[in-house]
């Protein structure tokens, strides 16, 4: 951090504590209302540890991916990949990096209650209604896919009055973004609504390949369509439908041997994604309870192909390096819910408990085709270059059955115990043109009990224990006769411990949540990854095991204040310490920290309105060094982003000069440990670097 960004940040808190010292504080912060769970409850009344994120906070953020929110949520992190980020980790627990085999996953990722876990990618956030990051194990609630937690992001529904909005976003490096939303009633009686998202982001990409003297080798080209259609039907019966396009159509163009934003590269690869939904929720209300029926499907087109070697003929020279990899993947997804949710509890009416019973069904079909060349010589060598060919496909369906219900009791009319449990089946199948072929299978169950005390100004506290699994898997590669003890791994049962405050202080002026949590891992699922021919990038081997235990415990804290009614500040912080136990067959990695789990992260902001329909926002947000991967020991170095806004607006419009890494931090987001340089190949550390200065102007108008 250089001097004049550690004076700016010090002479920001210090206005900040003088602004607290000598506020009057106001008394109207709004309720905040989760949607992500069984029914719609005040965030206060939650037993568990969520974080929040409201459409306004949405809207300010220039770029509109999940992936640039997730700094704003403390304990969540990311493995950037050459393009957007897939793949996340709640409390230093989640996939790091594409699969082999199995497609696992720690976190759970829902956009409109549609399954999309392992494909984080395609979370664009334009015309969103909110986001809510759950934090700890949400066995009873999602089952196999939320070992670690679950991201649930909410678009905007359709409302009975027409309205919308409009976005334009101009920025450096080629930025242009253009988004527009609307919607209302389609006849006179307002029983059918619809509403109408439509986005498209462009930008060259923040690095400039040198060889081919391009700035867009890994420029982003992605478009966003959604219709939502809700049917009210009968005053008993609602009928919701959804269809939805996400199109990534991004180069990959991502990592250099220097450690530099300049590529070298001479075929660059890509890093795309399109993905089609269809979603039909049924809520018909009986005496006593809503029966709700949610019906989904998804088909999924993947391209992830890169140049292997980094360079081209030039760079490597005298040596010939020439190799390149790519992986076409299908996806289909299709997934039933039935619940049977009862009425309200209600104590005052003598009414003590309220109850979910369900079952869902999710089926998951996957074809792979795999495409890796190279070519390596030395000039040594009279019999070289060799050249090596590979191509291989495969075949993976998956299915989970599960059977779930949900009972709270009213002890009091302040006192609730909840109690939730799961069961649930997993098979699978997989077949590969290398005639290596797996039939697992799983019965694995889970639950929470949690006991909430609330208090009639909002405020609650609650205790909880809560049980999450992951189905296991298999690992590839190991050839189809191998008797390799490696070849699957057992499901990861994750125990985790919570005790939590939800509270209004200062005459509701701040609301302050904290939790306390520690995780028990029981059959931790590690992986690992191999380089078994150091002369050839392609030929990496990825291991999955199972460490005998691990453990994950730490602090959560959300403070949001209202000092006057022209300023507002925010602090989200989050202390994580993990460790690997008891590995037999690693020894080495006994008692090290868990891979991509950093021991701080944070975010801290104002928005303040100086003058009239004119703000200023700042924040900063940051993470605390972590390792990289369980494989090798390299960790990243501490980082600390500052992101400003400075916006004016009047009636409908809004107009809005934005700052991302306002002192173009260089920090980076993955690493990897192997060796890349010919002609001896010396493992080295390659890191994947996150986005320098980023500057742009927004228009918005709401009509």
């Amino acid at each position: 951090m250089n001097i004049t960004k550690s004076r700016a940040i010090v002479f920001l808190l210090t206005t900040l504590i003088s602004f607290f010292s000598i506020a009057v504080f106001s008394d109207t912060i709004e309720e905040i209302v989760v949607k992500g769970s069984w029914r719609q409850i005040p965030v206060a009344q939650e037993d568990s540890s969520v974080i929040f994120l409201d459409s306004e906070i949405i809207k300010a953020q220039s770029m509109k991916h999940f992936e640039q929110l997730s700094y704003l949520v403390p304990n969540l992190n990311f493995a950037a990949s050459d393009s957007r980020a897939r793949y996340f980790q709640i409390r230093g627990i989640g996939e790091r990096s594409g699969y082999q085999g199995t497609p696992n996953s720690s976190v759970g990722f829902l956009i409109d209650d549609i399954d999309y876990s392992g494909q984080g990618g395609i979370a664009t956030t334009f015309d969103l209604d909110q986001i809510e990051v759950y934090r700890g194990p949400q066995g009873s609630r999602i089952g196999a896919n939320a070992l670690a937690g679950l991201i649930y992001i909410q678009t905007k529904d359709p409302t009975e009055n027409f309205e919308g909005t409009s976005e334009l976003t101009k920025g450096t490096y080629g930025t242009t973004s253009a988004g527009v939303a609307f919607g209302g009633p389609l006849n006179q009686n307002k029983d059918i609504t619809y509403r109408l998202a439509l986005r498209k982001d462009q930008a060259d990409g923040f690095r400039k390949n040198l060889y081919l003297k391009r700035s867009d080798t890994s420029r982003k080209n992605e478009s966003t369509g959604r219709l939502k259609v809700n049917w009210q039907l009968t005053s008993n019966t609602n009928i919701k439908f959804l269809i939805s396009q996400v199109e990534l159509d991004d180069p990959a163009d991502i990592w250099t041997i220097d450690g530099s934003l300049n590529t070298l590269a001479d075929r660059p690869g890509m890093d795309s994604q399109k993905t089609h939904s269809y979603g039909m929720k049924v809520f018909h209300l009986f005496e006593g309870f809503e029966l709700q029926s949610f019906t989904s499907a998804t088909d999924t087109d993947v391209i992830f192909s890169y140049d292997a070697d980094w360079g081209n003929a030039d760079s490597h020279a005298p040596y010939t390096y020439d190799y390149f990899s790519e992986t076409l993947r299908h996806r289909k997804s299709f997934n039933q819910e039935l619940r049977a949710v009862s009425n309200k509890a209600d104590f005052s009416k003598d009414y003590f408990i309220e109850w979910v019973a369900g079952v869902n069904y999710l089926e998951l079909k996957e074809t792979n085709l795999k495409k890796d060349d190279g070519l390596y010589g030395d000039p040594s060598d009279p019999y070289g270059p060799y050249a090596s060919q590979f191509e291989s496909s495969s075949r993976y369906k998956s299915s989970n059955f599960s059977v779930f219900g949900n009972l709270d009791y009213l002890l009091s009319a302040s006192l609730k115990i909840s109690m939730g449990v799961r069961w649930e089946d997993w098979e699978a199948d997989y077949s590969d043109s290398l005639q290596e072929s797996f039939h697992p299978t799983d019965q694995m169950s889970g639950g929470k009990i949690s006991l909430i005390k609330s208090r009639l100004n909002g405020s609650s506290l609650y205790a909880s224990v809560a049980k999450g699994y992951k189905q296991g898997g298999f690992n590839l590669g190991l050839g189809a006769n191998s008797t390799n003890n490696n070849l699957a791994y057992d499901p990861e049962f994750l125990t985790n411990y919570e005790i939590g405050i939800n509270t209004k202080l200062l005459d509701s002026a701040i609301n302050f949540t904290g939790v306390l949590f520690y995780s028990d891992r029981e059959d931790q699922q590690v992986l690992i990854s191999t380089q078994t021919d150091p002369s050839d990038p392609n030929t990496f081997a990825f291991l999955t095991q199972n460490a005998a235990e691990g453990v994950n415990y730490g602090l959560e804290m959300k403070m949001d204040m209202d000092i006057t009614e022209s300023l507002g500040i925010f602090l989200n912080l989050g202390i994580l310490k993990t460790e690997i136990q008891n590995w037999q067959s690693r020894k080495d990695l006994e008692g090290r920290a868990q891979a991509h789990a950093p021991e701080r992260s944070y975010a801290l902001g104002l928005k303040w309105l100086p003058i009239t329909n004119t703000y200023l926002a700042i924040d900063f947000t940051g993470k605390t060094s972590f390792y990289y991967s369980d494989s090798h020991n390299n960790i990243s170095k501490s980082y600390t982003l500052t992101n400003l806004n400075l916006g004016y607006f009047k009636n409908k419009w809004n107009y809005e000069f934005w700052v991302r890494n306002l002192f173009d931090e260089y920090y980076a987001l993955r690493g990897f440990y192997f060796g890349n340089e010919a002609p001896n190949f010396i493992d080295t550390l390659y890191e994947r670097h996150g986005d320098p200065r980023h500057i742009g102007i927004s228009v918005r108008y709401d009509f």
